[in-house]
């Protein structure tokens, strides 16, 4: 992608975040980017397990190497105009430096926006030290920064994900202190209740904030985080695991019971083909 375009993509990506509420839909692949475009969202996000699924391997630190993951994110980039974010993990590195290096690589494949996590993949200490995590944070910046593409920096905590003993008060303490190290946006993963949204909101307000709905057993519709003041709703793998359960149940039924009934749901093959022949 060229500059021209990244940085347009890049000013239309900080337009959603300063007002209102934006679903930000998480593809795979080509087609499924293509197809999120074509129903009319306005902006889009990787998803390191949609993608580590699509490839077979499990959604874990380091289980797809750097290189391959940087090619998905210009991937998703080129296949349409909108601006995206990627899902960058925890930088790809532990110290700081590293984290800014690898920034740099990923601003450089045409993405909008990139989020970095404070989660280490090691289950003896699950988070990375909070001194430490917000110097990666303020590393990003300076490196997205340094770019001349001032690509929208989201900060994760992911205090819900990894089980912390009091989600709420970790992730405020260190939403706000990223915030203060250059987040453009904070995120913290697995909080649903509505009061606890609402609390991270005001804490880190006016930088805006981003919930994850992974199913409706959460109880949350769009309308109802906008009132709470969500700014971004993602949906990380949730769309692809939509998608592997009615491909798992289709191909169970075939194997075990020796019937189709699982194809019945099948897009209907004019309605792809017809979206795809367009691009």
């Amino acid at each position: 992608m060229n500059a021209t375009a990244s940085q347009d993509a890049i000013a239309t990506f900080h337009r959603l975040h300063e007002s209102g509420s934006f679903v930000l839909p998480n593809p795979w692949d080509r087609g499924s980017a293509i197809y999120l475009h074509s129903l009319g969202y306005q902006a889009l996000a990787t998803s390191s397990a949609a993608f580590g699924f699509s490839c077979g391997v499990p959604d874990s630190i380091g289980a797809m190497p750097l290189g391959r993951v940087l090619a998905h994110c210009q991937d998703i980039v080129t296949a349409t105009p909108l601006p995206v974010n990627a899902d960058f993990q925890h930088g790809y590195a532990v110290e700081p430096v590293g984290v800014a290096d690898n920034v740099a690589l990923c601003v450089a494949t045409g993405v909008a926006g990139l989020s970095i996590e404070d989660a280490t993949g090691n289950e003896t200490q699950p988070l990375f030290e909070r001194e430490l995590a917000v110097e990666r944070i303020r590393a990003a910046r300076a490196a997205i920064d340094s770019t001349g593409h001032p690509v929208v920096l989201t900060a994760r905590c992911e205090a819900w994900l990894v089980g912390d003993a009091s989600p709420l008060q970790t992730a405020l303490g260190r939403l706000v202190a990223y915030a203060d190290a250059g987040a453009d946006c904070l995120y913290a993963p697995g909080v649903s209740a509505p009061n606890d949204v609402e609390e991270i909101v005001t804490a880190v307000r006016p930088k805006p904030v981003n919930v994850l709905v992974g199913s409706s057993a959460m109880g949350l519709t769009v309308p109802k985080l906008a009132d709470l003041g969500v700014r971004r709703i993602s949906v990380g793998s949730a769309l692809s695991r939509a998608a592997w359960g009615a491909f798992m149940r289709g191909a169970k039924g075939i194997l075990e019971d020796g019937v189709f009934d699982g194809l019945d749901g099948a897009a209907p093959f004019p309605e792809l083909n017809d979206i795809f022949e367009q691009t």
